[in-house]
């Protein structure tokens, strides 16, 4: 069973002055503590379920980037990346940029966006929703194109890439793998089947449906339901979460079929010494269906 950890909010004792060392503390922790991933969102504002939006925002690649010359395994990923937010060949350059740099250990996490606060706040142009999963998907074609090294043009409804050359390119073998968040039955769950490597869900009680509809979607796509790394983000409701906490909630999401639990760590926690620990008793643990 694999462990992740999110870090959403950049509010640490200290001020701003702060930020940069507990960011890399935390990171180092997480990496010689033998956890799987490390997760930062991809907002511009803080978003409201975390905090104000004016608390302080990283940029998530700038800051993941940072993170990569603080560590030495552990992968490195953005949940999630609004669709709206990079051009996608500008995104797929970003993403290698940071998988070539870190030695192989970017992922690309994306979605079809929803923060439109952040979006009319900055000047980012935020359409329709059914126009961002037109673009998602359009996106996810480019960077399957752009990551195995397929210059031919691409004309899409939405973007038109004359000649998409990525050089270098990815260092991530098989290859630089995609994570698409949410759990969208129609569309996102859909798109999972057809175009990624890994999947994020929320720990809900709608976690083994959605799964099951996952699954329904890969008979439909012909893909390998075993292919796709189930992930389930999730978190603690105290202010000091234990080990003990940590073991049950692996445990949990282990017996409803997911690989990896990506713990979120809440602003004044302190999750990475917590989960290494975790690791450790948990690294027995198989994922039911395996």
């Amino acid at each position: 069973m694999r462990i992740g950890l999110q870090i959403p909010s950049f509010t640490f004792s200290g001020g701003q002055e702060q930020i940069a060392p507990e960011f890399s503390r935390i990171a180092r922790e997480a990496d010689q503590g033998g956890l799987r991933s490390l997760w930062v969102m991809d907002h511009f504002f803080q978003i409201g379920m975390v905090g104000p939006p004016e608390d302080p925002m990283l940029e998530g690649y700038t800051a993941l980037s940072y993170a990569a010359a603080q560590t030495e395994r552990i992968l490195l990923g953005t949940m999630v990346t609004g669709v709206t937010y990079r051009h996608p060949g500008v995104l797929a350059k970003t993403v290698t940029t940071l998988d070539v740099l870190s030695g192989g250990r970017a992922i690309l996490g994306i979605g079809a966006a929803w923060n439109d606060e952040e979006s009319r706040g900055l000047g980012i142009p935020f359409p329709p929703i059914a126009e961002r999963f037109e673009r998602l998907e359009e996106t996810l074609r480019i960077f399957h194109q752009m990551r195995s090294g397929d210059e031919k043009a691409f004309d899409g409804k939405h973007y038109q890439l004359e000649r998409p050359l990525n050089s270098p390119a990815p260092l991530h073998r098989p290859h630089l793998p995609i994570l698409i968040g949410g759990g969208g039955e129609k569309k996102t769950l859909r798109f999972v089947a057809k175009y990624a490597d890994a999947t994020n869900l929320f720990d809900s009680p709608e976690l083994a449906h959605k799964l099951q509809v996952l699954q329904e979607h890969c008979g439909r796509e012909g893909r390998d339901y075993a292919e796709i790394e189930k992930t389930a983000l999730t978190f603690f409701r105290t202010e000091k979460p234990s080990v003990d906490q940590a073991v049950e909630t692996v445990g949990r999401l282990a017996e409803a079929g997911i690989d990896q639990a990506i713990f979120s760590q809440g602003t004044g926690q302190d999750l990475a010494g917590i989960l290494a620990e975790t690791v450790q008793q948990t690294k027995d643990i198989v994922p039911s269906g395996r």
